[in-house]
């Protein structure tokens, strides 16, 4: 018998105002072994899934209609890399969500430099990044918006549902975070938040390294390009010992003083 969260607390899940979603999504250890709970708004029957075998561990309970499930998996108290299988609404075939275990993804270090303003790469840890978790291969995103109360990452992996993958917040940054299973370059996806006075907002990705052209305005799952390494006569060309050419030009004081040249001419000639 699964332990059902709050009716509260469900209803702010799919109202998508709900802070603190990992607290209630997922696995957690109870008396009765380990419990699975997952949001699958439009999903009509779901299974746990065991990753790494395909065998069905559970069948999970639709609590709600609007697509909450739970359930238990007796005599096993330890998270495992697991998946949600079953029949979907749309698409209209079964499919499957991974459940992967629930890891912070920014590294301590990673934090304490982007809290200073020193992180020289900001780059490798903000925006979308192809990762692979617990053997499940999919897509990291981290944001930073402090002053957010919700932040969900929305793109063509989850019909851009806001509701479907709600992001942790990192209180000691205000940064945002949230691996996707199966999300994969060349997808499109976008930051639906809450701000601060209640107002919801879709925001594309400003780490992003790939956008859809004018005048659509998605971010696009793109990996970092190859680092190319520089030539041996461009790094000799910013040597100490090298002569250097500077070029500095201020074309509106050069009219100014022009104009100011002339009409002394001028009042000198009477």
């Amino acid at each position: 018998m699964s332990e059902l969260p709050d009716r509260d607390a469900i209803n702010a899940l799919f109202a998508g105002n709900y802070a603190d979603p990992f607290s209630l999504l997922g696995m957690h250890r109870t008396q009765q072994g380990l419990e699975v709970r997952a949001l699958l708004p439009e999903a009509l029957e779901v299974w746990v899934i065991e990753t790494s075998t395909g065998r069905k561990l559970a069948q999970l309970v639709c609590e709600d209609a609007r697509g909450f499930f739970s359930g238990v998996i007796p005599r096993r108290k330890k998270p495992v890399p697991l998946s949600a299988g079953g029949e979907l609404a749309r698409p209209a075939k079964p499919g499957r969500r991974c459940l992967s275990l629930l890891v912070r993804l920014l590294q301590e270090m990673d934090l304490w430099l982007l809290a200073e303003g020193t992180h020289l790469r900001p780059y490798e840890t903000l925006g979308a990044h192809g990762d692979v978790i617990d053997g499940v291969f999919g897509t990291r995103f981290c944001v930073w918006a402090p002053n957010a109360r919700r932040v969900s990452v929305v793109g063509d992996f989850n019909f851009w549902d806001g509701r479907r993958h709600p992001m942790r917040l990192r209180q000691e940054l205000g940064i945002w975070e949230l691996f996707v299973p199966g999300a994969v370059n060349g997808q499109l996806y976008k930051y639906e938040i809450i701000d601060a006075n209640g107002e919801l907002r879709i925001k594309a990705d400003p780490y992003a390294f790939e956008a859809q052209m004018r005048p659509q305005t998605a971010s696009m799952i793109c990996g970092l390009p190859e680092p190319v390494e520089m030539k041996a006569e461009r790094k000799a060309a910013n040597a100490f010992d090298a002569p250097i050419s500077i070029y500095e030009v201020h074309l509106g004081l050069l009219a100014s003083s022009h104009r100011q040249q002339l009409l002394a001419e001028l009042q000198r000639a009477g």
